[in-house]
């Protein structure tokens, strides 16, 4: 078993730095409009080929109101009509996708982010599902992990009877605060009876796994009626829990300019509220995954980190990072083999060039040597947190503290503070690190400096 994180202060202050979140190493900063529709097809052809499993992410961008914390890609309406011809495109993208693929590459993981993916209509949801299932290979056995993200607003029984009738087995559920003056500060009234209902039906519907999330650092928060929030949730039992950082951005999102500033809890409050959640959930019985994830110890996350096989992508720590995940919808991204790329992010553009029978890929990566050599380094710190020179050395072929030797003195300085242990075969971040991981994936960031670190949240 994993020894639990340790919390200090110090060190936190010290590497609490502004960086990456690492579902992908290079991250989509990096991305570039070189990357088109001729290379995601070449990709798509080298994934049939080696018969790989897929998993499939699909936005669905459309919320009926506004949270003004949000910087998820989305379009606020409250006409149900502008789906339709979403959809329409949605189905030619995966007409598109699919005949490029095997029938018989087995579809893993399934999931459908936003947005609110229950926006849509009981008919358009299984009007969609049909054309997923007409053209790629999705289990029918409920073996798969096909989830689903939830507003309990926008969810009912009757939602939840029809998900699980579609097929899918887990659901995340979005909940971020329940103090009624913090959901008015962002404009999310949501009560926890309503989310109680969603979860009640869920259970009785035989989901395979419940994920709720949480937002620390929003306005009006409290280290005290945070804790009251927490404890609630404890009582809801999810088999996971997300708890975010609130990055506030207002220069880069503008929904987040309806905040008051002034309402927001300084960082010191920020990290009392972190402190106080991590000793609640650990004391309950939850397990830290890493970054903000938490997971029951017979969680398949938790199981995965014991077992040295957790991995993580563009939807968060997974078991499926042997798939390559296939993006649908605006401003979807894939990762297929050592290709990422990405659709436009204005939904007028992608419906357009769809309207065309032509892809929406608008730019993206491919990556070289150095960069899968990272990428494995990084992978194994974020997701295990620790590392082998050996497992390193003999995938790619180098000597490890050779090739990263002009990083040996931060890792050193790292060391000295507690952070990690750096051996004669391996790393380790230590307990009191681990809430640093993205601190020490950092160090192995060989883009890092190229960017402003505005563009990033801070670790903590």
């Amino acid at each position: 078993m994993l020894d639990a994180i340790r919390w200090d202060t110090d060190l936190i202050r010290r590497y609490d730095l502004a960086g990456p979140r690492y579902t992908s190493y290079p991250t989509a900063v990096q991305f570039n409009s070189q990357v088109g529709t001729f290379d995601l097809f070449h990709a798509l052809r080298d994934s049939r080929k080696a018969q790989r499993p897929l998993s499939l992410y699909v936005h669905v961008p459309f919320c009926a109101n506004i949270c003004y914390y949000c910087a998820c890609n989305k379009v606020i309406t409250k006409d149900r009509g502008r789906a339709q011809p979403y959809l329409q495109r949605l189905e030619q993208e995966i007409q598109l996708i699919a005949c490029h693929l095997d029938p018989t590459q087995k579809v893993e993981q399934l999931h459908f982010g936003g947005g609110t993916p229950t926006f849509l209509s009981h008919d358009e949801l299984r009007q969609l599902m049909a054309q997923l299932r007409k053209h790629f290979n999705l289990l029918d056995d409920d073996s798969g992990d096909y989830s689903i993200e939830i507003d309990p607003r926008e969810a009912d029984w009757s939602t939840m009877g029809l998900l699980r009738e579609l097929g899918f087995n887990r659901v995340s559920i979005g909940l971020q605060d329940l103090d009624p003056a913090v959901q008015r500060a962002v404009n999310r009234l949501q009560s926890l009876e309503e989310t109680r209902a969603v979860i009640d039906a869920a259970r009785t519907l035989q989901f395979r796994s419940i994920n709720i999330d949480l937002i620390y650092g929003l306005p009006r928060q409290t280290q005290e009626n945070f804790a009251r929030t927490v404890e609630e949730v404890i009582n809801l039992q999810p088999d996971r829990l997300s708890v975010f950082n609130y990055a506030h951005l207002p220069e880069r999102f503008m929904p987040q300019r309806r905040i008051n500033s002034n309402e927001l809890p300084t960082p010191a409050q920020k990290l009392e509220m972190l402190q106080s959640t991590i000793e609640q959930l650990i004391s309950a019985g939850y397990r830290y995954i890493g970054m903000d994830h938490f997971a029951l110890p017979d969680d398949e996350l938790a199981i995965a980190q014991e077992e040295s096989t957790l991995q993580r992508n563009f939807q968060g720590y997974t078991t499926h990072g042997h798939c390559d995940l296939i993006g649908l919808g605006v401003s979807a991204i894939s990762q297929i083999g050592d290709l990422y790329c990405q659709n436009s992010s204005d939904l007028t553009e992608y419906q357009n060039v769809l309207a065309t029978s032509q892809l929406a890929t608008s730019r993206g990566l491919q990556c070289n040597a150095d960069d899968r050599l990272r990428r494995a380094v990084i992978q194994q710190l974020i997701c295990n947190f620790s590392l082998e020179y050996a497992d390193i050395e003999q995938a790619f072929n180098i000597d490890f503290q050779g090739y990263f030797g002009d990083l040996w003195p931060q890792l050193q300085d790292m060391a000295k503070d507690g952070l990690i242990e750096l051996d004669r075969d391996r790393i380790t971040i230590l307990p009191a690190g681990r809430l640093l991981v993205r601190s020490v994936c950092m160090v192995f960031d060989a883009y890092l400096e190229q960017h402003s670190r505005q563009r990033f949240s801070r670790v903590i």
